[in-house]
C-alpha cells in the first residue's frame, strides 16, 4: 500500500496492516502515560508514519533518543526486525528518566530478538550526559515536553542534550507542537530554531502538523517533525553540564519545577496485564460464602 506523509511528502510503500499490527505490539507493551510529566502518547497511525519517516532519514546511523514515551524507537526496530521496513538505524540507544519505559524497551527487544540493536538506560536531562553517550552518536531524536507555559525552555533542555550526544556530522530530530492558530506553538518553534542555530545546527527539513495525540484537553493539537543538521565547522560542546537551578524552577511551566529525578517501576509478575489494583472480582451468588 502506498501512503503519503503530506501532499508533497515522499510515498511510503509497505504492508500497512502488518505495520499497524506490529506497532500495536509496541503500544501494548508501553506503560500508561503520566500526564503530570507531559507524557502524552502519539496515536497509532501517526506512529507508523513517524516510524517510517525516521527509519528512512536515519538509516544506518547510530541514534540516541532523549526520552521516548511514544515508543517510536521501539516501533522502528520492531518494524525492521519483522521485515516490514527495509530501512532503519544501525543501533538505537534510549535515555529516559522513567524506569517503566526503560525496562519495557529492554524486555520487548529481548523478547523479539533485537537487543543487540536496541538498548535503554535510565537518565534525566537534569544531569550531565553519561560519558558513554557524549558525542558518541550520529543522530538524536527527541519529543520533549512542549513548553506551552515556559517559552520552550523544556524543549531546549532536551535539544541541548541531543546536541551534546552527537558527533560533528550529526543529524537531529525534534518533534514539537505545531498549530498556526495557537501563538505559543509558533513562539516555541521560533525559539527552538534559534537554539539550534546557536548550537551549530540548521533546519534541513520540516514536516508541519503531522501527528495527533491522546490529549484530552486538546485532541486536535498536532506536532511537526523538524530535522536539523550540524553545519560543517560548528564547534562541539567541550563537556556536558547539569541544568542549573533557575532552569529547573519553571521546567514544566506555570511555576511547576522539575523535582523528580526518576520514575521507578514497581515490580510485577504480570507484565502486559491489568494491574490487580485496577479492578475487583465479584463471584456468582451461589458461590458466596
Amino acid at each position: 500500500m502506498t501512503l503519503h506523509v503530506s501532499k508533497n511528502g515522499p510515498p511510503m510503500e509497505f504492508d500497512l496492516r502488518a505495520a499497524i499490527n506490529a506497532v500495536s505490539d509496541v503500544v501494548a507493551n508501553r506503560p500508561l502515560p503520566l500526564r503530570e510529566f507531559d507524557q502524552i502518547y502519539m496515536k497509532v497511525a501517526d506512529m507508523v508514519i513517524q516510524a517510517h519517516l525516521i527509519a528512512e532519514r536515519l538509516h544506518n546511523l547510530n541514534v540516541v533518543f532523549i526520552g521516548d514515551g511514544d515508543a517510536i524507537s521501539l516501533s522502528i526496530m520492531h518494524l525492521k526486525q519483522s521485515g516490514i521496513f527495509k530501512k532503519a538505524p544501525n543501533k538505537i540507544h534510549l535515555l529516559d528518566f522513567d524506569e517503566r519505559i526503560v525496562n519495557a524497551v529492554i524486555r520487548f527487544s529481548e523478547k523479539f530478538d533485537f537487543s543487540d540493536k536496541m538498548t535503554a538506560e535510565l537518565y534525566n536531562v537534569v544531569d550531565p550526559l553519561p560519558e558513554s553517550s557524549f558525542q558518541k552518536h550520529d543522530a538524536f531524536y527527541t519529543n520533549p515536553p512542549w513548553g506551552s507555559k515556559n517559552g520552550g525552555e523544556s524543549v531546549k533542555a532536551f535539544m541541548e542534550r541531543g546536541f551534546e550526544a552527537t558527533n560533528k556530522s550529526a543529524l537531529g530530530v525534534l518533534v514539537i507542537a505545531d498549530d498556526p492558530k495557537l501563538p505559543w506553538t509558533q513562539e516555541v518553534l521560533q525559539s527552538t530554531q534559534i537554539t539550534a542555530l546557536n548550537m551549530g545546527f540548521v533546519v534541513g527539513e520540516m514536516i508541519p502538523e503531522l501527528h495527533l495525540y491522546h490529549l484530552d484537553d486538546n485532541p486536535k493539537l498536532r506536532s511537526c517533525t523538524c530535522i536539523f543538521r550540524r553545519v560543517e565547522g560548528a564547534v562541539l560542546p567541550s563537556k556536558s553540564m547539569p541544568l542549573n537551578s533557575l532552569r529547573l524552577k519553571n521546567f514544566y511551566g506555570g511555576g511547576s519545577p522539575l523535582i523528580i529525578k526518576h520514575v521507578r517501576e514497581i515490580a510485577s509478575l504480570n507484565y502486559g496485564k491489568a494491574a490487580d489494583v485496577s479492578y475487583k472480582l465479584e463471584t456468582l451468588e451461589e458461590f458466596d460464602e
